[in-house]
C-alpha cells in the first residue's frame, strides 16, 4: 500500500480519508513562529487544536498544510496539534512568495537539494518529512526568482516523486505560466496541482489547464475578503466542471488558518466573522449547495476522498 508522510510519520494513503488539500495550521513569515511579537504559540496551539478537533468531529480526516519555511512553518506545532486532534497533517517543503534574495544567485539544483532533504531526511532536525512541495506566483506573472523556485520544485518532484501544489493568481491566468515552466522542466504534470483555481469563473482557462494534465485546487472557500467570485458562484463552476467530465481531477479546501498574533485582534475577529465554520465551511455550506445543483454523492466523494488519495499516489 502506498504511504504518505505526515507530521506524525508515514500513513497509508488509504487512511487519508476526507482531505482538505490546501490549508494552513498557522501562517506568517520566515522566522515569525519564533517571534512572540507576531506569534502567540500557546494561544495558537489551543485555537488550532479546538478547530481541528471540531473538524474531525465534522468528518475531516486530513489537512494538507502548504506553508513552507517562508510562511512560518512550524513542524513541532503541526505534530502537536495533529496528535491532540486526531487529524492528519501533511507538511510542506518548497517556497512561497517570500523568495530569499540568495535564491537569485544560488544554483537551481542547490535549491532543489534543500527541498529533497526536507522530503527524504526531515525538517529542522525533527525527522518530520515533507509530503508535498509548495511554490507560488501571483499578480503580474511569474517573476524571475519565482521561476527559479518553480524549476527547483519540478526537479525535486522528479527526484523524489513528490507532488507539487502551487499558489497562483487565477484572475490573470498565471497557472498557464506555471505549467509552461513545469513542461519545460519535464516534470510529470500528474504530480502538479494548480491551487486557488476557483478564484475565477473562466471555464476556458480551467479546462485548458486540465487538458494539459494537471490537477485543479478549487481551494478558496469561506475566506472573507478575497477578490473573485462569491462562494455560491464558485459552487456553480464546480458543477460546470463536473458536467464537463472533470470531476476526477479536482480537490477542495479553504486556504484557512488559525494563527494568533500575526493579525491584530480586530483583523482576526473579522476573519472569523466572515467564516464562523472554519475548516467545516465546505462540509456545512459548499457540499449541500453542490448537491442542490445536482452533484451526486459520488461526485462529492471524488472531490474529498478519492482525488486527494490518487493525487498523492501519483495515479491518473
Amino acid at each position: 500500500m502506498p504511504t504518505i508522510e505526515t507530521a506524525l510519520g508515514p500513513i497509508d494513503t488509504a487512511d487519508l480519508g476526507f482531505t482538505l488539500s490546501h490549508e494552513h495550521v498557522s501562517i506568517g513569515f520566515a522566522g515569525s513562529a519564533y517571534m512572540p511579537e507576531f506569534f502567540d504559540r500557546k494561544a495558537t496551539t489551543k485555537r488550532v487544536v479546538g478547530a481541528l478537533t471540531a473538524a474531525k468531529e465534522g468528518g475531516v480526516d486530513t489537512i494538507v498544510d502548504v506553508a513552507p519555511y517562508d510562511q512560518a512553518r512550524d513542524v513541532r506545532l503541526q505534530a502537536e496539534v495533529s496528535r491532540q486532534s486526531g487529524v492528519n497533517v501533511i507538511v510542506s517543503t518548497g517556497t512561497w512568495l517570500d523568495v530569499p534574495h540568495m535564491f537569485s544567485i544560488a544554483p537551481i539544483d542547490r535549491i532543489a537539494d534543500f527541498y529533497v532533504r526536507e522530503i527524504t531526511e526531515g525538517i529542522d532536525g525533527t525527522g518530520i518529512k515533507a509530503g508535498i512541495i509548495k511554490c507560488a506566483s501571483d499578480r503580474g506573472g511569474v517573476k524571475p526568482n519565482e521561476e527559479r523556485v518553480l524549476r527547483a520544485a519540478a526537479r525535486a518532484s522528479t527526484r523524489t516523486d513528490t507532488p507539487i501544489m502551487t499558489h497562483t493568481w487565477a484572475l490573470e491566468r498565471i497557472g498557464e505560466q506555471q505549467v509552461a515552466v513545469f513542461e519545460d522542466e519535464g516534470v510529470d504534470l500528474n504530480r502538479v496541482c494548480i491551487g486557488h483555481s476557483n478564484d475565477t469563473t473562466d471555464l476556458s482557462y480551467l479546462i485548458g489547464l486540465l487538458e494539459r494534465g494537471v490537477w485543479l485546487g478549487m481551494d478558496r472557500h469561506g475566506v472573507a475578503g478575497l477578490m473573485g467570485p462569491t462562494w455560491e458562484e464558485r459552487a456553480v463552476v464546480l458543477k460546470q466542471l463536473i458536467d464537463a467530465g472533470w470531476g476526477h481531477r479536482i480537490m477542495l479546501a479553504h486556504d484557512w488558518d488559525n494563527s494568533v498574533g500575526l493579525f491584530s485582534p480586530e483583523a482576526r475577529a473579522a476573519r472569523d466573522e466572515g467564516n464562523p465554520d472554519g475548516w467545516l465551511f465546505i462540509t456545512r455550506n459548499l457540499l449541500p449547495r453542490l448537491k442542490s445543483l445536482g452533484a451526486t454523492g459520488d461526485d462529492i466523494h471524488k472531490f474529498t476522498v478519492d482525488n486527494p488519495r490518487r493525487y498523492f499516489e501519483g495515479r491518473e
